[in-house]
């Protein structure tokens, strides 16, 4: 019986068009995310080689400003060092010039000096100098306020050589006195009932001519009650020792270590012939700002 031969039914011809799209489609994802992969290993490594770098950097940063603050450690104990030794020196400066200040007044005053002058203090600004005295133990002191025109800053430098900031309590324009408070204790220097200033009675001026500072002059009461600049208040005390620029708002000191006035200004020209107003209208002056201010009596 002869063999029969089957034909299938159906020829295989190969993959279809969609199957190998499909195919395609997925070796170029895997492709793809394997580059996208490599791209982000990539990236993070060298973000991390940075971060690494960056730190790294800083460590020596840090180290190096170790090594600054230790060097300005120890520049700054050796400055100490030497302001300390300064200070010695200064010191032993303050009490040579004890020594000739006393030298170079007569015995009325010689005696005084040493406690009158630790009450007198330099006043610098950022446009002038002058001198003021402490009149409470609390560190109000006064000054002429002209010394303080042009200024928003002002300090005063102690017998002790302590600079300290001044604070501005008030002033008045009419007699060109302001009141000021630093901070510590003192010893104040007492005010005189000026009412009772002899004409020819001796006195001292202390203050800071022209930045020597804790100069004193002597000289005599020339007269009593002058008007002043303006004419119209007569509350000046006129005296023959000298008053240099500087002066301004130091004491003019009698031989019982009271202020008979503070120290205000000379005739333009003159010698020996200067002007300090009256501390009855220094109390006066001073006692209504502080009235002003705080609600009290000062002086």
């Amino acid at each position: 019986m002869p063999q029969k031969y089957y034909q299938p039914a159906v020829q295989h011809t190969g993959l279809k068009k969609h199957h190998k799209w499909m195919i395609g489609s997925f070796t170029f994802i895997v492709i793809v995310y394997i580059a996208v992969s490599s791209i982000l290993i990539y990236t993070s490594f060298v973000k991390q080689d940075l971060n690494y770098r960056e730190l790294n950097q800083k460590i020596t940063d840090t180290q190096s400003n170790i090594n600054s603050l230790s060097d300005n450690l120890i520049q700054t104990r050796s400055t100490l060092e030497q302001t300390i030794n300064s200070l010695d020196v200064r010191v032993g400066t303050i009490d040579e010039d004890m020594v000739l200040l006393k030298a170079s007044a007569s015995e009325d005053f010689s005696g005084i000096i040493e406690d009158v002058i630790k009450s007198v203090v330099t006043i610098r600004t950022e446009t002038s100098q002058g001198t003021g005295f402490i009149i409470s133990s609390e560190g109000y002191l006064v000054t002429n306020a002209h010394v303080l025109v042009g200024s928003k800053t002002y300090n005063a430098i102690t017998y002790a050589q302590e600079t300290k900031k001044a604070e501005l309590i008030g002033y008045d324009p009419e007699l060109d006195l302001a009141l000021l408070k630093i901070d510590g204790e003192y010893s104040a220097l007492p005010l005189a009932n000026s009412d009772e200033t002899q004409i020819g009675e001796k006195v001292i001026a202390i203050g800071n001519p022209l930045g020597l500072q804790f100069s004193v002059s002597e000289g005599i009461v020339s007269a009593v009650h002058r008007l002043g600049i303006d004419g119209k208040t007569s509350a000046y005390t006129q005296t023959d020792a000298a008053l240099n620029p500087g002066n301004s708002g130091g004491p003019l000191i009698n031989k019982q270590g009271k202020a008979l006035g503070i120290n205000n200004f000379k005739i333009g020209g003159s010698e020996n012939i200067g002007f300090a107003l009256e501390s009855n209208y220094i109390k006066q002056a001073v006692n209504e700002i502080s009235q002003q201010a705080f609600g009290k009596i000062l002086v």
